[in-house]
C-alpha cells in the first residue's frame, strides 16, 4: 500500500506543469535556509520568495508555511542589514534591493513596511542614480546582478513607494547606461522598452537553441523580450528555459565563471527561471 501511495504521488508530481514543479521544489527550500543558518538570506527570502509570491498571485499552490516567516522578516526592513554572524547577508546594499523586491511582490495590505524599506534603499543611492553593487568586474549573476539589473529592480521599489526623485534619477541612467553584456541589456530593457539598442542587442545575441547560454541570462532576456513586445524572441527563450529545467523542479545554477556549483546561485537562479515563465505565460 505504501508503495501504491507513493507511486501515486509520483505520477501526480510528473503530472504537473514546470511552473508548479518549480513551486513545489522552491516551496521546500525557500524556509529551510532560516530553519538550518538562524539568518534570512537574499536567495532564499529575496529571489525565490519573490517568485513564490508572483506564482501565489496566478493560482498555483504555494503552501502558507512556506513563506509565513518569510513574510514576517520583510515586513521588518530595519532587521535586514543584520548578518547575525551567519552567510545569509554578505552584501547590505543588494540584500536590501532584494528583500524590498520581494516585499514589494508580496503586496501587503500594510504599506509601511515598503515605505520603510524604500527609504533604505533611496539611501543606497549613488550619485550618479544607480545602484552599484560589486560584481567583480564580470556579468551579474543571480547572487550579485551587477550595476545596471540593481538599479532596475531597486527602480521598481522607489518608484512604487512615490520616492519620485531618486526614481527619476535611477531611470535617466537606465536611458544612458551601456549594455555591454545580456544581464545588462536585459535589465535595460525591462526599465526602458524603448532602448531598441538594447533590444536589438538581445536578438543578436541569442543562441540557436533559442537561450542566451546560462540559464539566469536567459531568464532576464526571456523577461525583456517579453517586455518590449518581442514575442518571438521570448517564446524561444522560454522553450530553451523548460527544456533545461531538472528534474527535481529547479535549474543548474549560474555561476560567473560557468560550472560552478553554488547553493544560493541555483535557489536564485531557480527563482529567476520560474519568475520568467509565469510572466509570460
Amino acid at each position: 500500500m505504501v508503495h501504491i501511495i507513493g507511486l501515486s504521488g509520483l505520477l501526480l508530481w510528473m503530472a504537473a506543469g514546470p511552473e508548479q514543479r518549480a513551486v513545489d521544489y522552491l516551496a521546500q527550500e525557500v524556509p529551510k535556509w532560516s530553519r538550518e543558518n538562524h539568518c534570512y538570506s537574499c536567495h532564499n527570502n529575496g529571489d525565490a520568495a519573490r517568485a513564490l509570491f508572483a506564482a501565489a498571485r496566478r493560482g498555483y499552490t504555494v503552501p502558507k508555511p512556506a513563506t509565513a516567516d518569510t513574510l514576517e522578516w520583510l515586513s521588518r526592513p530595519a532587521k535586514w542589514s543584520e548578518s547575525h554572524g551567519a552567510p545569509g547577508v554578505t552584501n547590505v546594499k543588494l540584500a536590501n534591493i532584494q528583500f524590498a523586491v520581494a516585499l514589494l511582490d508580496a503586496r501587503l495590505r500594510d504599506r509601511k513596511p515598503l515605505a520603510v524599506a524604500a527609504r533604505a534603499v533611496a539611501q543606497l543611492q549613488d550619485p550618479d542614480g544607480s545602484w552599484k553593487v560589486d560584481a567583480g568586474g564580470i556579468p551579474g549573476a543571480p547572487a550579485t546582478y551587477g550595476v545596471a539589473l540593481a538599479t532596475y529592480m531597486a527602480s521598481r521599489v522607489v518608484g512604487a513607494a512615490g520616492l519620485d526623485s531618486a526614481n527619476r534619477r535611477a531611470m535617466e541612467w537606465l536611458r544612458t547606461a551601456s549594455a555591454g553584456n545580456t544581464v545588462d541589456a536585459a535589465a535595460i530593457v525591462l526599465a526602458t522598452p524603448e532602448r531598441r539598442d538594447a533590444v536589438e542587442f538581445l536578438r543578436r545575441s541569442q543562441a540557436s537553441d533559442g537561450g542566451w547560454g546560462e540559464v539566469f541570462d536567459t531568464a532576464v532576456a526571456v523577461l525583456a523580450s517579453h517586455a518590449a513586445g518581442e514575442k518571438g524572441l521570448a517564446a524561444r527563450g522560454r522553450a530553451s528555459l523548460l527544456r533545461m529545467q531538472q528534474p527535481g523542479g529547479g535549474w543548474p545554477e549560474t555561476t560567473r565563471p560557468s560550472g560552478g556549483v553554488s547553493y544560493a546561485e541555483h535557489i536564485s537562479t531557480t527563482a529567476w527561471a520560474l519568475y520568467a515563465l509565469l510572466e509570460t505565460q
